[in-house]
């Protein structure tokens, strides 16, 4: 795993001035109408007592086992159903679908993210009246999601100790934009090195109101404690 240098880095940072950056990716008005769309959601599942949760995270980070895992926690209390967000595949909502819940995969082709016009077309596709819970696996992305609110009531995001442990750092506006931060597979955390405890102080540094949960879906450790973060 790559440390972090023992001396002070002498690096030029460019910063973009007042209405310099180019409006390529996303556009202002593109914006305020996803979150028009996002409120017709939230109002839409509120109507029929519907909770929605959205996952964000990295492809790996382990999103969809964590959200199997709550489905087989939850399953007994709530009536769940599941929209998954992918480029092309059905691979995650396959897994998921053989826990006996409703599932809709959107595939979004080459965006790298779910948005609330996407979403709204997936609740078309469930009976409302038949559901008291919606987890939303987003496409696997760490940055782009956290532009696109889709209506959901919370909204996580599920780093891996084994990847990079810039991983928060880089990506600021991803934790002061969700409720819940979730450091996955810390089964692992020793065989990698992981220093869980500085990734821990990084989330709080950049959000200290944010609820941090220690998980691991292979041992099941932290899914009660997500439970308890969502309010579920």
């Amino acid at each position: 795993m790559r440390q972090a240098l023992k001396v002070e880095a002498m690096v030029e940072i460019v910063k973009a001035g007042e209405g310099e950056i180019l409006d390529v990716e996303l556009d202002v008005n593109l914006q305020r109408r996803n979150l028009e769309l996002a409120e017709s959601n939230r109002r839409l599942l509120e109507s029929f007592g519907v909770k929605a949760v959205d996952f964000m995270g990295s492809v790996g980070s382990g999103k969809t086992c964590l959200i199997g895992r709550l489905v087989e926690t939850l399953k007994p209390e709530y009536r769940i159903g599941v929209i998954g967000g992918d480029l092309t595949t059905t691979i995650d909502m396959d897994f998921l679908s053989c826990l006996g819940v409703p599932v809709v995969q959107v595939n979004t082709g080459r965006e790298c993210h779910l948005d609330a016009n996407l979403v709204a077309k997936a609740l078309e596709k469930f009976n409302l009246k038949e559901l008291d819970l919606l987890f939303i696996e987003n496409v696997g992305n760490i940055i782009c999601p956290a532009d696109f609110p889709l209506g959901a009531h919370r909204r996580v995001a599920v780093v891996s100790v084994v990847d990079s442990p810039y991983t928060i750092v880089k990506h600021p506006l991803t934790f002061q934009t969700v409720d819940v931060a979730v450091l996955n597979k810390l089964d692992l955390a020793e065989a990698v090195g992981a220093d869980v405890g500085r990734l821990e102080a990084d989330i709080q540094k950049i959000n200290p109101r944010l609820k941090i949960v220690k998980a691991s879906c292979k041992t099941g450790l932290g899914i009660e404690k997500l439970r308890e973060a969502l309010n579920l």
